[in-house]
């Protein structure tokens, strides 16, 4: 695979020369500024994107404050104590998306959390601990702990949160693929285990982190 100083070059010769690309990349958010985040955001967070599966995400964000206040501000001790009765209630409330499914994804993620904030003092402390050198048990971690996380939506959750990370987009598989990275599925635990080595490479190489060497893979393509 190429070096990641190949990959810039290639990206910022697509997109007009470095300064261009650099506007286009966004930095993580550091690991005590994450420790700081309220758990009710974090919970907010993985409700908006469990939400706008499978919509046009603009249906969500018009909603979005009907929906903090039928949720009552995301509160996790709050949610997750919600009973069949009470999501029934909000099958009918207008502010909300109302898709049974994802109400239940969103009660099961507030006991989640509150289970991470036994375990770790708060749900901040244990995404903003996680190294991003396993981000991949971390994605495997929501898949089978939370709900309506896994794939790209446990990844766009914790790249709009700030956690340092990749998105497997199109793109980013195609640059990968490309690269020798992996073939088959990128879901499959070898093709993940992979994409994180290779990741960790490049981030080792000067990438500085896994947001930059994603976004500067996308940009070999799209």
């Amino acid at each position: 695979m190429k070096s990641f100083a190949r990959l810039y070059e290639q990206a910022a010769a697509r997109k007009g020369g470095e300064a261009a690309l650099e506007a286009l990349i966004p930095k993580p958010t550091s690991a005590a500024a994450l420790a700081r985040i309220a758990d009710d955001r974090w919970l907010a967070g993985m409700a908006r994107a469990v939400l706008r599966t499978g919509l046009n995400w603009s249906v969500v964000e018009n909603k979005w404050p009907g929906i903090e206040a039928a949720f009552h501000g995301f509160t996790p001790q709050g949610v997750a104590f919600l009973s069949d009765d009470d999501l029934d209630v909000l099958m009918k409330d207008p502010r909300v998306i109302r898709h049974w499914r994802k109400l239940q994804a969103i009660r099961t993620n507030a006991q989640y959390l509150v289970e991470l904030a036994a375990e770790h003092g708060t749900a901040a402390k244990y995404f903003a601990q996680y190294p991003s050198t396993d981000y991949v048990g971390l994605l495997g971690d929501l898949r089978k702990r939370a709900a309506f996380l896994g794939g790209t939506t446990g990844q766009y959750f914790l790249r709009e949160m700030g956690k340092d990370s990749f998105i497997l987009s199109k793109d980013v598989v195609a640059a990968l693929q490309r690269e020798g990275v992996f073939t088959g599925s990128p879901t499959s635990q070898s093709s993940l285990k992979a994409i994180q080595a290779a990741f960790n490479t490049w981030v080792a190489e000067g990438g500085e982190s896994l947001t930059r060497v994603s976004r500067v893979l996308a940009f070999t393509v799209g």
